[in-house]
């Protein structure tokens, strides 16, 4: 049995958002129609998404109007408090109270980046910025926590109609980890000036050692991670630097050196790799491409995953070369100095391009923790991070969605600026798997 919605006129956001709610989330069907005839005579599921009054059947909804305009200004998103949680474009007299696909729509297509607002030191969009760092609840998934109430008021109001159940034990719970390799090793592999200069900056027996032969790289966890990942059956995905000249935030080693193409090798082989666009990149736009082909090569895989090097992009440019460079699937979403969710959902979704108000195939995985953040940013204690992660991975099962998480290699060796780090991604593996 289908979801029959009714609205006066179909919009290409609408249809975005519907798909997204219905069919990713709730796992069922639905049509449109904007035939009151065709909607009071079926006997189904039904939704009326208008703000008129000559409709007195089915699921009362109503329009904010967000859906049907085809520009992009100022929204009123005053927030209030409903079941325990923020919501805004509050509507009166409706069976839910406040437009869902609207508020929805505006959070998943980061509607607030494409409006003026204040860019951080890294010339990103900065989360103070934000809706959900403003209203507190940015660490909340909280388009599937609306989903989950709005599915279970639809049940309340047709009993015998089965909507998917979301509940802790959801069996559609995932949890994928991911790698950034900005910094493939920490002493070996960098040639003789950068060894040298480093060296003369900050002695260390430790890098003579390594260099020597005679002790393991301390950014060198890859055995490590293998066999973690072997022994919890997870299939990761790693995002690997290729800048082919080092900057001040391109820093790994060059991809022309044989061990880095010979990790790269063993990686492909065994792993779904990515690119991880370099931050010259976001300045010289042609290097995507490079990059992209230059991995493919060393790899012998096509390369359709990406995450942007210090999560650095800008909507919809940013998402725009991707797809023209052949890229498919972003793990990008998140904030480069908080962890959170983003776009306040834990659920992969299609990108919509909101200044050509279309749908894109670029596919958006959504991350909501990074260790860099913590460690860096939000100058927490290991211990710390290992209740922020559970408290994700909490979140993202009691609502159904996937839990994506970024460590880099540098934080899972033997340094000892990171010595705890390692200890508490083992035991919240051993949690979650």
């Amino acid at each position: 049995m289908q979801v029959l919605l009714y609205a006066p006129a179909s919009s290409p956001r609408l249809q975005y958002i519907c798909n997204f709610i219905f069919e990713d989330l709730l796992k069922v069907e639905f049509s449109f129609t904007s035939d009151i005839e065709n909607f009071i005579n079926y006997s189904g599921v039904k939704i009326k998404y208008t703000n008129a009054q000559n409709i007195n059947d089915g699921f009362t909804m109503g329009d904010c109007g967000l859906l049907f305009e085809s520009n992009i200004k100022q929204q009123d998103t005053t927030c209030f408090e409903v079941n325990n949680y923020k919501a805004f474009f509050k509507i009166a007299n409706a069976d839910f109270p406040f437009d869902i696909f609207s508020a929805s729509f505006f959070l998943l297509t980061r509607y607030e980046e494409y409006l003026p607002h204040q860019k951080d030191m890294y010339g990103r969009y900065a989360y103070e910025n934000a809706l959900a760092f403003k209203e507190k609840f940015l660490h909340l998934p909280l388009v599937n926590i609306w989903v989950k109430d709005f599915a279970a008021q639809l049940q309340r109001s047709f009993p015998t109609f089965n909507f998917l159940p979301i509940t802790i034990e959801a069996s559609n719970f995932s949890f994928l980890p991911t790698y950034d390799i900005d910094m493939a090793f920490s002493y070996k592999y960098k040639g003789l000036v950068r060894n040298a200069g480093s060296f003369i900056k900050s002695p260390s027996l430790e890098r003579i050692k390594v260099l020597a032969g005679l002790k393991q790289d301390p950014f060198d966890c890859f055995a490590w991670l293998n066999q973690l990942h072997d022994d919890n059956r997870l299939q990761p995905i790693y995002f690997f630097l290729m800048a082919e000249k080092n900057g001040v935030y391109d820093k790994n080693i060059l991809p022309h050196k044989k061990p880095m193409r010979k990790l790269i090798r063993e990686h492909a082989q065994k792993y779904t790799i990515g690119i991880h666009p370099s931050w010259q990149s976001g300045d010289q736009h042609e290097l995507i491409g490079q990059e992209k082909n230059l991995l493919e090569t060393i790899s012998q895989k096509p390369i359709i995953h990406s995450r942007q090097h210090y999560i650095r992009f800008t909507l919809p440019d940013s998402y725009r070369l991707l797809i023209e460079n052949g890229i498919s699937d972003d793990y990008s979403m998140g904030y480069g100095s908080i962890n959170g969710f983003r776009a306040s959902v834990a659920s992969s979704f299609n990108w919509f391009d909101l200044q050509r108000n279309q749908l894109t195939p670029l596919r958006i995985y959504p991350f909501c923790f990074m260790e860099a953040n913590s460690f860096y940013e939000q100058k927490i204690t290991a211990e710390e991070a290992y209740n922020e992660l559970m408290h994700y991975y909490t979140l993202c099962k009691a609502t159904e969605g996937q839990l994506i998480t970024i460590w880099h290699n540098n934080f899972l060796g033997a340094d000892p600026q990171f010595g705890e780090w390692r200890s508490i991604y083992q035991r919240f593996i051993a949690q979650v798997s």
